[in-house]
């Protein structure tokens, strides 16, 4: 295979990874900068990143697994499961969904930290009132929040009794063979070897070397890192479900690829037609009123699903396609710490592409590094 340069109209980046691909496998492969500044290791497609959170939409396939193993009922009040009572308080008689977390119209907002220290319990932040939107009711109005998903790493958590990050490889790392982990707590150390440094503005803010080898979860507040002590659904923060999946750009093409196949890839099936679907429909459409669109951003949303190039009515209101071109896609973009990344499939044409790319500057919506990386020409791989 010859990987490509990939040249970026701006400011350049230090890494960058592309991968298109179709339902047969991967069709061009770009590359450009190095993985770590320090050591001057150049980067590869296989090099596994901090994806941000493109990670809530691999959870999302978790829980339909479960949900086809009946282990998990989208529409079922999460409270019990969870073992205690999940109310927003200015609207106590309205339960709280799966479906409503996925889709961030479950009332939670990031009001408060949801980047919890071991020893914290979720029941106690989220009797924070600052948690919660206080103008609507759930069901009723779309907020993305990143506190919906450690909400549902907790309840996955307790319909198995198994820690999040080993729940993950079991339903969908490790029968897709994806050498990937979420906050590197079951990684091996050859792929941590491998970690892709995450930078702004000329400074790592993710993922040096020293940080990977410390300790894999925020430490508790007296210091400790002993992950003895995990308890099912007492913190579903741990593991950064919102966005601490670490993986190769070629890792999340093999998952596009999975959707492209109606939930088969590579002979494998990891879920049913009828799961894609529910996926691929969404669930909530701005109307002007009825959501927070993050200037246009997210205009369509279903279950950790976003769409992209929204029908505009009335013109100019949603800026959601990175491509250009007007056509229906979806999947997941991801933005932290330095970081934008993507996994598109647009299912008419049977085609997708997942990227990355480091020390790109802060801007709101989709910016130019991302579009380039979208629409990227590359060349085709032998």
């Amino acid at each position: 295979m010859v990987l490509t340069p990939l040249l970026l109209a701006a400011a350049q980046p230090v890494a960058t990874v592309r991968v298109a691909f179709d339902r047969r496998g991967e069709t061009a492969v770009s590359v450009s900068g190095v993985a770590d500044r320090e050591s001057g290791r150049a980067i590869t497609p296989d090099d596994p990143v901090r994806v941000a959170s493109v990670s809530k939409l691999v959870v999302a396939v978790a829980v339909m697994r479960l949900v086809e193993q009946r282990r998990l009922d989208l529409d079922a009040d999460v409270s019990r499961r969870l073992g205690w009572r999940l109310r927003h308080p200015g609207f106590p008689d309205r339960p709280i969904t799966l479906r409503l977390l996925l889709s961030h119209r479950s009332g939670i907002n990031d009001g408060v930290d949801y980047v919890l220290p071991l020893d914290a319990r979720m029941h106690t932040v989220l009797a924070d009132p600052k948690a919660w939107d206080a103008e609507h009711p759930p069901g009723t109005f779309f907020r993305y929040g990143n506190l919906n998903f450690p909400i549902i790493a907790a309840v996955m958590e307790r319909a198995t009794g198994e820690r999040f990050d080993r729940l993950m490889d079991r339903l969908v790392l490790r029968p897709l063979k994806l050498d990937a982990c979420f906050n590197w707590a079951s990684c091996t150390p050859a792929t941590r070897a491998r970690a892709v440094v995450i930078y702004r503005a000329g400074k790592p803010t993710k993922d040096s070397a020293a940080e990977v080898a410390g300790c894999p979860v925020t430490r508790a507040r007296g210091g400790s890192c002993d992950l003895s002590g995990w308890r099912a659904g007492a913190n579903g923060a741990s593991f950064s479900p919102q966005g601490g999946l670490r993986i190769s750009a070629r890792g999340l093409a093999t998952l596009g690829r999975l959707l492209l196949g109606r939930g088969t890839v590579d002979g494998v099936r990891l879920l049913s037609p009828r799961s894609v679907a529910l996926l691929a429909r969404p669930l909530w459409t701005s109307d002007g009123s009825n959501g927070d669109t993050s200037d246009g951003f997210y205009c369509r949303y279903g279950l950790a699903v976003t769409f992209l190039a929204t029908p505009q009515q009335p013109p100019g209101r949603c800026r959601d396609d990175p491509f250009g071109d007007g056509r229906a896609r979806w999947g997941h973009a991801g933005e932290a710490y330095g970081l934008r990344s993507g996994l598109w499939i647009d299912p008419a044409a049977g085609t997708g592409v997942a990227y990355f790319a480091t020390d790109v500057p802060d801007a709101p919506g989709f910016n130019a590094t991302e579009k380039t990386l979208a629409r990227g020409a590359v060349a085709p791989v032998p």
